[in-house]
C-alpha cells in the first residue's frame, strides 16, 4: 500500500492534466503571445499566414519616441523600369492587374477611404475624406450605381475599359524616415500613395499632371499583401507582393518635396535644375546614412577601413612612380623614330614644278 499510493497520485495528476488540455483544445480561439501583447491566432480556414498577421498588426512609428524624423515626398514615374510593377499590365491579364485598378475597385466598393490632395498639407481625417462619385465626375470617369446597402450608401460600378489606367503615369508617395530611440534603429514607412493622371489637352502639347487622391497605406495593407507580383524581368515568379514592394523600397523615385515650414517644393526652393539635383542627392544620402554616424565603429571595421586606406595610398604611390616612365619613350619607339627621321632625310626631294602662262612667252 505504501508504494501504490504515490502511483495513484501520479495517475490522478496525469488524468487532470489531460482533461484540462482537452478543455483548452475545444475552445474556438487560441491565444498566442507576440512581443508584449497577446492576440488570437488565425486558423487554417482564415488563409492568413503568420507573416501577414504580424504585418497587419504592426504599429505605425511613434513620433514621441523618435529621436530624428524626416518626411519626404517622392514621384514614382512609369518611365523607370523599377516601377513597372505599379503600371503593368494596363489591362487585366490572367487575374493580374495594376495598382490603379486595385485602388479604384476598393474605392468604389467602399472598402477603403480616400482623402483630398492638399499639396503638402495632407490631413487624413473624416473632414477631408472625398466623395468617390464626385471624384469620378471631376476626372470624367463614367460609372453606374449599384444596389444600396442598409446604411443608404450605394456601390459604384466601373467598366474595365473605362478605368483610365493608361493615363496614370506616376504616383506620389509620402515616406516617413525615423530613428526610434527605444529600438535604436532607423525605419522607413510609406504613409500614403496618390495616383497622378497625365492628360494631354485637346490641342496637344505637354501632358498636365492631375493628382487624384491620397490613400493611407495602413488601410491598403490587408489588400496589398494578397496581391502577388514579380518585379524582375529575369525572374517571372511572383515572389513578392505589392506590400513588399513598398515596405522594402523596391521602387525608384526622385524627391519632389520635403516637409518644411514654408510648404515649398524642391522646384521652388532650388529653381536651378543642377542645384536641385545636388540637393536631392544630399537628402537621399542623409536618409540612407543617418544611423551609421551614430555608432562607434567596431575593431573589425576600424581595421578594414585602415587597410582600405593603406591600399589606396599604395595605389596612388605606384601611379605617381609610373607617370615619368609613361612620358619617356620606350627604346623601340625611339629607334623607330630615328629610323623614320633618317629615311625622311635621305629621301630625294621632290622637284617643284613651275607653271608658266603661255601668254607670257615671247
Amino acid at each position: 500500500m505504501i508504494h501504490i499510493r504515490p502511483l495513484l497520485i501520479v495517475l490522478a495528476v496525469l488524468a487532470a492534466t489531460a482533461t484540462l488540455h482537452a478543455q483548452r483544445s475545444s475552445t474556438s480561439t487560441e491565444v498566442r503571445r507576440v512581443g508584449s501583447e497577446a492576440r488570437p491566432a488565425a486558423g487554417a480556414a482564415s488563409g492568413i499566414s503568420d507573416r501577414m498577421q504580424l504585418l497587419m498588426t504592426e504599429e505605425a512609428p511613434d513620433d514621441d519616441n523618435a529621436q530624428w524624423m524626416r518626411v519626404v515626398y517622392r514621384s514614382l514615374s512609369a518611365d523607370d523600369i523599377k516601377n513597372a510593377a505599379l503600371y503593368y499590365p494596363e489591362d487585366v491579364v490572367d487575374g493580374q492587374e495594376n495598382l490603379f485598378r486595385i485602388l479604384m475597385r476598393l474605392l468604389t466598393k467602399g472598402d477603403v477611404a480616400a482623402y483630398e490632395y492638399l499639396d503638402g498639407r495632407e490631413i487624413f481625417a473624416d473632414d477631408y475624406r472625398i466623395n468617390v462619385a464626385d471624384m469620378l465626375d471631376r476626372f470624367h470617369i463614367p460609372y453606374t450605381e449599384g444596389r444600396k446597402t442598409a446604411a443608404g450608401t450605394a456601390s459604384l460600378l466601373i467598366e474595365e475599359s473605362d478605368v483610365p489606367s493608361a493615363e496614370v503615369r506616376s504616383y506620389y508617395v509620402i515616406e516617413r524616415w525615423a530613428f526610434d530611440r527605444r529600438s535604436n534603429r532607423k525605419t522607413m514607412h510609406v504613409e500614403a500613395v496618390c495616383p497622378v493622371l497625365h492628360r494631354v489637352g485637346d490641342f496637344g502639347g505637354e501632358a498636365v499632371r492631375y493628382p487624384m487622391f491620397w490613400v493611407r497605406m495602413a488601410d491598403l495593407h490587408p489588400y496589398l499583401m494578397a496581391r502577388n507580383i514579380f518585379v524582375d524581368d529575369d525572374n517571372n515568379v511572383a515572389s513578392y507582393t505589392y506590400d513588399d514592394f513598398f515596405r522594402l523600397g523596391l521602387y525608384e523615385g526622385e524627391i519632389y518635396k520635403t516637409r518644411n515650414l514654408r510648404n515649398m517644393s524642391m522646384a521652388a526652393l532650388y529653381p536651378d535644375p543642377d542645384e536641385r539635383k545636388r540637393a536631392q542627392t544630399s537628402i537621399d544620402s542623409v536618409l540612407e546614412n543617418y544611423d551609421r554616424k551614430m555608432w562607434v565603429p567596431t575593431r573589425e571595421e576600424v581595421i578594414a577601413a585602415r587597410e582600405e586606406r593603406e591600399r589606396l595610398e599604395q595605389g596612388d604611390t605606384i601611379a605617381v612612380k609610373r607617370t615619368p616612365d609613361a612620358v619617356r619613350k620606350s627604346p623601340k619607339r625611339s629607334s623607330r623614330a630615328k629610323h623614320a627621321t633618317r629615311a625622311k632625310s635621305s629621301a630625294p626631294k621632290e622637284r617643284k614644278t613651275v607653271t608658266r602662262s603661255v601668254r607670257s612667252r615671247k
